[in-house]
């Protein structure tokens, strides 16, 4: 029996690709382990268990830290100390007026942010705060964007040619089979930067970003530089052409990361017209009574994200 799954797993004609994102992470193995065991466990609460599917994790955290978190660290203060391990979901609910209360500070605070980027006195001065930001706050999208990559083994070579051939590789190699490209936090600039730019030759079946800061001006005004590009208010984001079916985004209201989000709103469509659909979603991560509302495993596991697995597995 176990012969027989591994077989369909691997002549599967379809294949789960995903990029993690921001900060250290556990070894490999394990972060695909529990990636799989998130996504298993959202199947089965929407009664689309024992569903056979083809799975890559594209990782590259062992470029910016020495040494990856251990379960085994006990020391909190230890940089390997793992404080977000994968743990079951529990049942969260937020209520309606809730939802629509933080939508509408969002959506505020969205405005506020977009009027003062685009002003033509503010604008210079609001992206130097905004890189500042990213300095002090996001040191791996900092190096992503200006250095090379941190550990001393890779420390000769640029962080985003390296972050996005790792991502092409993989995708070339499954090119021959329909893709689901799932990318969360920082993974998803990585993944739209290689489908617009790396593996444009690539076909992406379904697109899905999980809390995702690609509604932030700065990020959204690297993206027009490098295809030589002015970024001017009301001119959408290109979508990259290879995303062939749809682009979901998933995002919590309480997330940070994905303050923005509302893809929809800053995105245009490409040549099919494919552009990002924008889903809200309650994610349930919760460990030693702390909620992450970042956190992948809950993005995972989200009824709408499993919906779109299932649905993707299916058709």
């Amino acid at each position: 029996m176990r012969l027989l799954e591994f077989l369909k797993t691997i002549f599967c004609r379809k294949i789960i690709i995903l990029i993690h994102g921001l900060e250290n992470k556990p070894p490999k193995e394990l972060l695909k382990t529990w990636c799989i065991r998130s996504i298993n466990e959202g199947l089965e609460r929407i009664g689309k268990s024992g569903k056979h599917f083809r799975f890559e994790l594209v990782y590259w955290a062992d470029l910016f830290y020495e040494r990856p978190q251990d379960p085994l660290v006990v020391d909190e203060s230890d940089p390997c100390f793992l404080d977000d391990p994968y743990v079951p979901g529990e049942k969260i609910h937020s209520s309606e007026k809730k939802k629509a209360i933080r939508k509408k500070i969002l959506d505020f605070l969205e405005k506020q942010l977009d009027d003062v980027f685009f002003d033509e006195k503010k604008g210079i001065k609001a992206e130097k705060i905004s890189e500042y930001l990213v300095q002090k706050l996001f040191r791996d999208l900092d190096v992503y964007y200006h250095k090379n990559c941190v550990v001393p083994a890779h420390a000769s070579r640029n962080a985003k040619y390296e972050l996005r051939k790792r991502l092409a590789d993989v995708l070339r190699k499954f090119r021959r089979k329909k893709i689901m490209l799932i990318a969360h936090s920082m993974g998803t600039i990585i993944a739209y930067d290689v489908l617009s730019h790396t593996a444009k030759d690539v076909y992406i079946n379904t697109f899905i970003t999980l809390g995702s800061p690609l509604g932030f001006p700065l990020i959204m005004k690297k993206i027009f530089d490098e295809r030589g590009l002015e970024f001017k208010k009301g001119i959408p984001t290109p979508v990259p052409e290879n995303i062939s079916r749809q682009w979901l985004n998933f995002s919590d209201l309480s997330d940070p990361v994905a303050m923005n989000y509302n893809l929809a709103d800053d995105y245009g469509v490409n040549s099919k017209g494919i552009g990002p659909v924008d889903f809200t979603i309650e994610n349930d991560y919760v460990y030693r009574k702390k909620r992450n509302h970042h956190k992948l495993y809950g993005y995972l596991r989200a009824p709408e994200v499993s919906k779109a697995i299932a649905e993707f597995l299916e058709r």
